[in-house]
C-alpha cells in the first residue's frame, strides 16, 4: 500500500493543491484534510501548506492553531507522526508550540517572492533524508511574515542540538543589498527552517512544493527531496 500524506486546507490556504501535487510526484498518496475535521483519515504523515490562513488575522497562524484538525495533528505529532509546515504552516507550528520561536514581519516590511538558495544543515529529519548535509538547494520563497525569532537560549539549543534544518545562503536574485540576498527577511542566525527534538516535525519558510518538476524555477526539482524523504522514512519504519 502506498504511504498516505494528508494535506490540510484552512480558510485562506493557497498552496494546498500544489502541495498535493508535490506529494503525488514523490510517489505518495495525497489525502485532502479539512480544517474543521478531527479525523486524519489514517494518514501516515501530514503537511500544513502555505497561504494566509484566516487572513493572518491577529497573527499569522494564530487562529488556525485552534482548528479541530490541529487537535489531532498535535496529538499525533507528539506520538511521532511526521509533520511538515511550509511557510504559513511553519507559522501554525510555532503557534501550537510544536516548534519553538515565532515568525514576525520581514525586517524590510515588504512581501518577498523569489528563488532562494538554502543550505541543508540537518539531513537526518523525517523530511530531509533525501539530501546531504551541507547540500545547497534553490527553493522559491514568498512571505511577508517570514522573520524567524527566538531568545538566545532557544537559538543556542537549536544550534547545539543540530535542529536548524535549513539556513539561508547567498544567491538570491539581484536588486537587493548583499545581506538581503542571503537573508531575505532578517531571520535570526539565517534560519530558514527548524525541527523538534525528535526530528519528526519540521517547519520551513521556503516552498519546496514549487520546486518538484524541471520546468519550474532555477531550482528545478530541488524541493522534491522534502517529499521523497518522507517516503524513505515510512518505508524504513
Amino acid at each position: 500500500m502506498t504511504a498516505r500524506v494528508g494535506v490540510i486546507t484552512f480558510p485562506g490556504t493557497l498552496d494546498d493543491r500544489d502541495t498535493q501535487r508535490a506529494v503525488r510526484v514523490a510517489g505518495l498518496d495525497a489525502v485532502p484534510l479539512w480544517h474543521r475535521d478531527k479525523d486524519l483519515k489514517q494518514v501516515d504523515a501530514v503537511v500544513l501548506p502555505g497561504g494566509f490562513s484566516y487572513g493572518d488575522y491577529l497573527r499569522a497562524g494564530a487562529i488556525s492553531r485552534f482548528s479541530p484538525v490541529m487537535e489531532s495533528v498535535i496529538e499525533q505529532a507528539k506520538a511521532g507522526m511526521p509533520v511538515l509546515g511550509i511557510c504559513n504552516g511553519f507559522q501554525v507550528l510555532t503557534e501550537t508550540h510544536l516548534l519553538p520561536g515565532a515568525m514576525l514581519r520581514n525586517n524590510h516590511l515588504h512581501f518577498i517572492c523569489r528563488d532562494q538558495k538554502l543550505r541543508v544543515e540537518n539531513a537526518e529529519t523525517a523530511w530531509t533524508r533525501s539530501y546531504e548535509q551541507g547540500q545547497e538547494i534553490n527553493i522559491p520563497l514568498k512571505n511577508i511574515d517570514g522573520r524567524y525569532v527566538a531568545d538566545e537560549r532557544v537559538l543556542d539549543e537549536l544550534e547545539a542540538e543540530g535542529r536548524v534544518v535549513v539556513r539561508y545562503r547567498g544567491g538570491g536574485l539581484g536588486g537587493y543589498p548583499p545581506k538581503e540576498r542571503s537573508n531575505p527577511n532578517g531571520s535570526l542566525r539565517d534560519i530558514a527552517g527548524i525541527t523538534n527534538e525528535a526530528g519528526n516535525v519540521v517547519g520551513l519558510m521556503p516552498h519546496p512544493e514549487h520546486a518538484v518538476e524541471p520546468l519550474i524555477g532555477t531550482g528545478g526539482t530541488d524541493g522534491l527531496g522534502f517529499f521523497t524523504s518522507i517516503l524513505k522514512k515510512l518505508v524504513d519504519a
